[in-house]
């Protein structure tokens, strides 16, 4: 009881971490940069935001957005995974690192993170209806006879059980969604691990008789939008811009939209 009693006794500050995988390329850094101040301009301004990541940016590690939030006096941290997948290792990883679960259910590196403040995780991207706007929005272009054209949305995926399945249930969710605003005959999904991408495109062109749209579930464009994807789909007949989720003003939305319902929930 005497826990609880501090607790609600301390003054409340909420603060926002907002935490992706990190890359080298500067670029990179700067889209999800970009995607987090975008967002930052719909909260109070008293409300402090940092934004970090899991590996390769230095000085702006999750401990280090932890630090710093907790050095303004931040008391309730809200975390936004911007992972695109619930099925992602790294988004448990995380909940371990942060305590949220006590224990990871894959093996992890990560050790627990220096962390007063309560923590409240968000979700990541799964099946959200802003990016299934978005998503469908990068690719319309494309589309030219909509009665005659399938959407294939392509993610990571993962070959560990339990973390594919999560990868499943999301990214089906998700491809359907955008195929509701889309019009077009169908869509579908694959992921890149268990590889599918070749034999969805084959069955839906080949089998099937449809034009076949691709569209790239990958928050920003590198190996897996430029080389992984299109290698996997030499000689068939699709079309593709290999344009990754960001930039995209949506993104920012959804972020937002999920900093403030968990703020919502906070001052109730």
């Amino acid at each position: 009881m005497m826990d609880s009693f501090n607790q609600a006794d301390m003054p409340f500050k909420p603060g926002v971490l907002v935490i992706s995988h990190g890359s080298p390329d500067p670029e990179w850094v700067i889209l999800v940069d970009e995607a987090v101040a975008a967002a930052t301009a719909g909260l109070p301004q008293d409300v402090p935001v940092e934004a970090s990541f899991l590996e390769k940016v230095e000085g702006r590690l999750i401990q280090d957005g932890i630090d710093r939030l907790e050095a303004l006096g931040v008391s309730d941290l809200i975390v936004i995974p911007l992972f695109v997948s619930s099925g992602s290792t790294h988004i448990d990883e995380i909940a371990f690192a942060l305590g949220v679960k006590n224990t990871p259910e894959k093996e992890t590196d990560m050790e627990r993170l220096r962390c007063s403040a309560r923590v409240f995780f968000g979700d990541p991207i799964d099946d959200d209806p802003v990016i299934a706007e978005m998503i469908w929005d990068k690719v319309k272009n494309l589309s030219r006879e909509p009665e005659r054209e399938v959407l294939l949305l392509v993610g990571h995926g993962s070959i560990h059980d339990g973390f594919r399945q999560r990868w499943e249930r999301g990214i089906s969710s998700l491809a359907a969604r955008t195929g509701e605003l889309s019009g077009l005959a169908d869509a579908d999904y694959a992921l890149l691990n268990p590889d599918s991408v070749r034999r969805k495109v084959s069955y839906w062109n080949e089998e099937r008789g449809f034009e076949v749209i691709v569209a790239p579930l990958f928050l920003s464009a590198g190996y897996f939008t430029k080389t992984a994807i299109p290698s996997r789909l030499t000689g068939l007949d699709f079309r593709y811009s290999g344009d990754a989720l960001l930039p995209h003003p949506f993104l920012a939305r959804w972020m937002l939209g999920q900093i403030l319902n968990i703020m919502k929930t906070l001052s109730q």
